[in-house]
């Protein structure tokens, strides 16, 4: 195919993509499964990165070689959403002294690494001490995707009492009544467009019950509260930009009732956290310093 010839025509409904997006994420490992159910990493990485064993929701089909990483949730007083940013930490690391965003929680040590892939590992509030609030704040693109978004508008903080009727909410797609989702960005504040980073968040009455049925309960209880569930809305295959019950060809591919990538037909289960492993790529600054030739552009590097 010519360089410059769109392989995805804009009557398609799929997205183009950075060159160098694109180049990297063919970097990406095909997954193996073990016994123990962790999906393993077969590239290497530098100061910054490397193997990181992280909680997604679970991909059960399509190309995508692995779940996309949960974000984990808490409610301020008023009743606003927030994203968990680990804490800030300082490590030697190669005889340097740099600074980690990694803590204990529900058992798994969880990181910022967990979201360096696909290029996010580029993005300013992906910096362990970036001056970034933490709160879900409504994306520019919203109401585009979820018609009940058009009442808020974007920048604003997701409050729980946006998800009332998150019961019996429905728009068409797949069965009603399985959770109501939202589009929304996470330490993006005051930053360029390209460096925004997705989320999906959704609530759901199987989310609340899932801590009784999960494998992992003690990650389920801090990861999750009154039925809210969060992860990085970036699909690990080429970087696209996935919705659960988004697209109404979903159906075709077996997706309408979980999280579809229209991009490559890779469909997610939300209501499914995993514990998995990948390589997660190193930010610039720490490439730079430790002498590692990580990639900058950020492609899928797993999994």
């Amino acid at each position: 195919m010519p360089e410059n010839e769109d392989s995805y025509p804009a009557e398609s409904g799929r997205r183009r993509f950075v060159k160098g997006v694109v180049g990297a994420s063919a970097l990406g490992a095909t997954g193996i499964t073990g016994a123990t159910g962790i999906k393993y990493a077969t590239t290497s990485s530098g100061t910054g990165g490397g193997a990181t064993q992280y909680f997604g929701i679970e991909n059960t089909g399509g190309p995508a070689p692995r779940g996309m990483p949960q974000i984990p949730i808490e409610i301020d007083s008023d009743g606003y959403l927030k994203g968990v940013w680990p804490e800030v930490k300082t490590k030697t690391v190669n005889g340097e002294e740099v600074k980690v965003a990694e803590m204990k929680l529900g058992g798994i040590t969880y990181s910022s690494e967990w979201f360096q892939y696909c290029g996010v590992q580029t993005y300013s509030g992906i910096v362990p001490d970036a001056d970034q609030d933490n709160f879900f704040r409504v994306s520019e693109s919203a109401s585009t995707t979820y018609d009940w978004m058009s009442d808020l508008s974007a920048g604003d903080k997701l409050n729980v009492s946006d998800f009332e009727n998150y019961e019996t909410w429905g728009n068409g797609i797949g069965k009603p009544g399985l959770g109501k989702p939202a589009m929304a960005r996470w330490r993006s504040e005051d930053l360029p467009p390209q460096e925004t980073i997705p989320v999906q968040v959704l609530r759901s009455t199987r989310i609340k019950d899932l801590a009784k049925k999960s494998d992992h309960p003690e990650w389920i209880r801090a990861s999750t509260e009154k039925g809210f569930i969060a992860w990085l809305n970036k699909c690990t295959h080429f970087c696209c930009v996935p919705g659960f019950k988004s697209s109404a060809q979903s159906a075709k591919f077996g997706g309408s009732n979980d999280v579809y990538c229209p991009c490559h037909q890779s469909v997610y289960n939300p209501f499914n956290p995993v514990k998995l492993q990948f390589t997660s790529l190193p930010r610039p600054e720490d490439a730079g310093s430790s002498g590692s030739s990580g990639s900058s552009s950020g492609g899928e590097s797993s999994a």
